[in-house]
């Protein structure tokens, strides 16, 4: 009769009514409040006070085998509590102690809670050991690990009110409220507010990029500012699970799965009419999850061609190519090199009421209205090549292809442009000749390529000299190599160096300048393309033609006084 009215306590409450340390009517009391208020026996035994939690864990101890531990004599700050997360520590009643290898030693005051060791392993992989601790011990060191970590968060965040105003939400304007994710993760607001905080610095700082990273000792956060990483914030350790399960469940990512990378997309609405798009990012690896977001301003696509630094022949040739009714124009350069910006400033040039535009993008990173837009996805099957299939069935003007990466999506692009229809896309190459080189490596005939390919852009993003430069004086002979010619050092220009100031947090720059290489194709190149030309053939026609190649197009920077020659160097080749 006791066994059976005891089944529904867990084995060490069963063990307790069954060795007379506590009365069965006691126990089912206890069992009934438990569960009234939302804790576990053992919490509401000690509340009880029925049995002090010192001798609740010596009966534990003694009866199921289990290793007994004062907590009052463990360094609180050597246990590893990153290990498992923060909110499943407070939930559950647990705290994880060491690990060795796959055994992952944790403290709880129940040791007879298979669910939640199941729980435990499923949620860090490893062999669990369970260690018992008295439940008032463990209470008070769980509680101080929740309040160092806000305390922490507190002083990272500071007096900023301006995060009263913006709205962090996904990328995706239709969802429905209550689908972001777990509502537990989104009330937590020291987080919450944690996360906008760094969102808004990244964006007023002008980064490009923004890396969340854990590491055994330590969790940092960095900032891509003008192509350059550096570090801007280095939150408290147990905090990296929160940040990166916010983030997650704002950019629509599966917060459950941490075992693979995932792709996702989220919005910060800083006002009535300016919002920021961000490009998630996440990578499993050996101390956490990595996130990395990238910021993507729709307002950068309407800045227009002339904000972006192309030379005057070079922009001239760029528009009376887009604006030819059919043909190819190819945008090359390395990651982060702005190649989506310049198609983008292009196609808000082509985007009028009588145009039908259709971008596939592998994501879509800027949203502009009046354009179709079309994410590619492999696994479902829609790739490029498929995708550039349906556009042809969709009465299109102008097509725009995120990048041609193989045979297939080259020849289906090559044919959308001898049809009739005005295609851009990116390759990644290093410079415009070799980009010809390159198709033809992929397999497409040298005849298709000569017929349809009107331009070809290669480009790079140098850093822009803040207004705090100084002139300085180079060496001829260095000027010289660097590519000027001996009619360019007449005395007319003065180069300039960096210094560093508050406005440029001492980097001497600010902002970023693109240089660009444009090569229309000309008649001969065709002719050199047909004969399967090398990429030195082409480039040595572009010369005679008088185009200039990344490096000429850097040094005239340097005399304009936009940017060091140290810089044009570090991105250029010559």
């Amino acid at each position: 009769m006791v066994a059976a009215a005891a089944s529904t306590f867990s084995p060490l409450g069963r063990a307790l009514v069954q060795q007379g340390k506590l009365v069965q009517g006691d126990a089912n009391a206890i069992q009934a409040e438990a569960k009234k208020v939302g804790v576990t026996f053992i919490e509401q035994l000690t509340a009880s006070k029925k049995l002090t939690p010192k001798e609740i864990a010596l009966f534990a101890a003694q009866t199921f085998g289990v290793p007994l531990l004062d907590l009052s004599a463990v360094d609180a700050d050597q246990l590893p509590t990153t290990l498992i997360d923060s909110k499943l520590l407070a939930a559950k009643r647990v705290l994880p102690l060491q690990k060795r290898g796959n055994r992952l030693f944790v403290a709880l005051s129940d040791p007879t809670n298979d669910q939640l060791l199941s729980e435990l392993k499923f949620a860090t992989g490893s062999t669990l050991e369970p260690v018992v601790v008295e439940e008032d011990k463990l209470a008070l060191l769980i509680k101080r690990f929740g309040e160092s970590s806000a305390k922490a968060l507190d002083q990272l965040m500071g007096d900023d009110t301006a995060l009263e105003n913006i709205d962090l939400g996904s990328g995706d304007e239709a969802q429905a409220d209550g689908e972001a994710g777990a509502p537990e993760e989104i009330d937590d607001a020291p987080v919450v507010k944690y996360v906008q905080k760094v969102l808004l610095d990244a964006i007023n700082g002008g980064a490009s990029d923004i890396h969340f990273e854990p590491y055994e000792k330590y969790y940092r956060i960095r900032y891509r500012t003008d192509g350059i990483l550096a570090d801007v914030a280095q939150p408290p350790l147990a905090i990296k699970e929160k940040i990166a399960s916010r983030i997650k469940i704002i950019s629509k990512m599966d917060i459950s799965e941490k075992r693979v990378p995932q792709d996702g997309r989220m919005k910060l609405r800083l006002s009535a009419t300016r919002a920021i798009d961000f490009r998630v990012s996440s990578l499993p690896t050996l101390f956490g999850e990595k996130i990395c977001m990238r910021i993507l301003d729709p307002s950068s696509a309407t800045l227009g061609i002339e904000a972006l630094g192309y030379e005057p022949e070079q922009k001239a040739a760029l528009m009376h190519a887009i604006s030819r009714p059919y043909g190819m124009v190819l945008v090359t350069g390395p990651t982060g090199s702005g190649k989506t910006v310049s198609l983008y400033t292009c196609l808000n040039i082509l985007n009028k009421p009588g145009i039908n535009i259709s971008t596939a993008e592998d994501p879509c990173e800027i949203n502009l209205a009046g354009i179709n837009q079309v994410n590619v996805n492999d696994k479902a099957g829609l790739t490029f090549a498929a995708a550039l299939k349906a556009f042809l069935r969709q009465d299109p003007d102008i097509i725009m292809v995120g990048e041609i990466r193989d045979m297939d999506t080259g020849e289906i692009a090559i044919k959308a442009a001898q049809t009739g229809h005005m295609v851009l896309s990116t390759l990644h190459t290093n410079d415009a000749p070799s980009t010809l080189t390159r198709l033809m490596n992929m397999g497409i005939a040298p005849f298709n390529i000569a017929t349809v390919v009107i331009l070809i852009t290669a480009q790079r993003l140098a850093r822009r000299l803040c207004s705090c430069k100084r002139p300085i004086e180079i060496p001829r002979e260095a000027l010289l190599r660097a590519g000027y010619k001996e009619a360019d050092l007449d005395g007319s220009w003065q180069p300039y160096g960096h210094v560093g100031c508050d406005i440029c947090k001492n980097t001497g720059y600010k902002g970023r300048v693109g240089i660009y290489e444009v090569m229309p194709i000309s008649d001969e190149m065709q002719r050199i393309i047909m004969k399967n030309g090398t990429a030195i053939d082409i480039a040595d026609q572009a010369k005679i033609e008088g185009v200039s190649d990344l490096r000429q197009s850097g040094l005239r920077k340097v005399k304009a006084g936009l940017t060091s020659l140290e810089e044009v160097e570090s991105c250029t080749n010559e």
